[in-house]
């Protein structure tokens, strides 16, 4: 046994897994963590990770109790492999819901976006931050698509990037509504999608192309 299976990730013992339960935004019910503590009593699951993408890791998993570790979570699968060229997670933070820094709805603007843009098949893995304020807790600069609010409406940001060549993203727009964020994203993933080599982060993508070409081609 020496590869990952879907929604499952080998661990460094080659004989146990993890899942990342999906948690949109990071939000969690009463219900949600009630399931998970249950199967983690039930099927003696050694860790829980709170993960950077603000989702729960269940770790140790025996291969055998996949299949009921998920029945009984009764929750959505997140994409759980680094490798899997999807929309991995939208990281928000609290915004105006609580925050008293929020500016706009990051939780509602965070919770469209995913669920507008996780069934898409992409290129390489794409990692989203919204944030409710130009403190950008959901760390809007060093994601794939970054998203911050001011008084005027949201900025859109492309072509961050955290890892090991570290990129600070570009400001492609300002002053936007919750629609017109959706609308430009959309025409990115789609340029993106007809353009990018496979497994290319949209920071080499942007590094490529040139941030301009990119902005001529979605605006």
């Amino acid at each position: 046994m020496s590869e990952d299976i879907h929604n499952a990730i080998l661990q460094r013992d080659k004989k146990t897994y993890a899942i990342v339960p999906k948690t949109t935004t990071g939000l969690v019910s009463a219900d949600n963590l009630e399931s998970i503590a249950k199967v983690v009593r039930k099927y003696d699951i050694p860790i829980i990770k709170i993960t950077s993408g603000q989702r729960f890791a269940l770790v140790g998993i025996e291969k055998e109790n996949l299949d009921n570790v998920w029945k009984d979570l009764e929750m959505e699968m997140g994409a759980a492999k680094s490798t899997e060229l999807c929309l991995h997670y939208v990281q928000s933070c609290p915004g105006t819901s609580v925050c008293k820094y929020g500016m706009l709805d990051s939780l509602e603007l965070g919770a469209e976006i995913e669920n507008n843009f996780t069934d898409l098949n992409l290129p390489a893995k794409m990692k989203i931050g919204v944030s409710g304020c130009p403190f950008c807790c959901g760390e809007s600069f060093v994601r794939d698509i970054g998203v911050f609010a001011k008084k005027t409406g949201w900025t859109l940001i492309i072509g961050g990037n955290s890892a090991r060549r570290p990129r600070i993203g570009d400001i492609i727009a300002n002053e936007l509504s919750n629609k017109e964020v959706t609308t430009l994203i959309a025409n990115f993933l789609n340029y993106y999608t007809k353009n990018a080599k496979k497994k290319e982060r949209t920071a080499r993508f942007v590094e490529r192309l040139g941030i301009e070409t990119i902005k001529e081609a979605i605006l």
